[in-house]
């Protein structure tokens, strides 16, 4: 069995986005030679989540509209993680536990075995600073 290991690399210039990363998963599965397998794709930070979705502006603006009813971000002082500190990310945490973690993809024949109209995103909910995404394949 193999295993391959590759990082990303995102610093949005807005506090929260959402990123179509499909293109670098499937670049990575490339560069690994790995023709069956898994692929596992997730954030290395608590204020992010990567998922898979539909590609549709709309409904990204859905996720937005909903998740800030949810989390609001401000005001700041209605959440307790940002009592008495330099944080004022709570509700990105928030935001992060309902988007998911990570997902994990099948691999046949080479390619992402995805389900119709199935793509992958990183969410980004406290944003304007570097952050990593990790994509670890393994298989043969």
């Amino acid at each position: 069995m193999k295993s391959y290991r590759k990082v990303l690399v995102f610093n949005t210039k807005t506090r929260r986005a959402f990123i179509n990363i499909t293109h670098d998963c499937e670049q990575a599965l490339e560069e690994s030679g790995i023709k069956e397998g898994l692929l596992l794709c997730n954030p290395m930070h608590i204020t992010a989540s990567v998922f898979i979705n539909d590609n549709e502006t709309g409904l990204h603006e859905d996720y937005e509209r909903f998740l800030e009813r949810i989390a609001p971000e401000k005001p700041h002082d209605q959440y307790r993680h940002n009592t008495g500190t330099f944080e004022d990310n709570a509700d990105a945490h928030i935001k992060r536990q309902l988007m998911g973690r990570e997902v994990v993809v099948a691999v046949s024949e080479g390619k992402l075995d995805f389900g119709t109209w199935e793509q992958i995103f990183y969410g980004e909910f406290d944003g304007k600073r570097s952050k990593r995404v990790l994509i670890k394949i393994i298989g043969d």
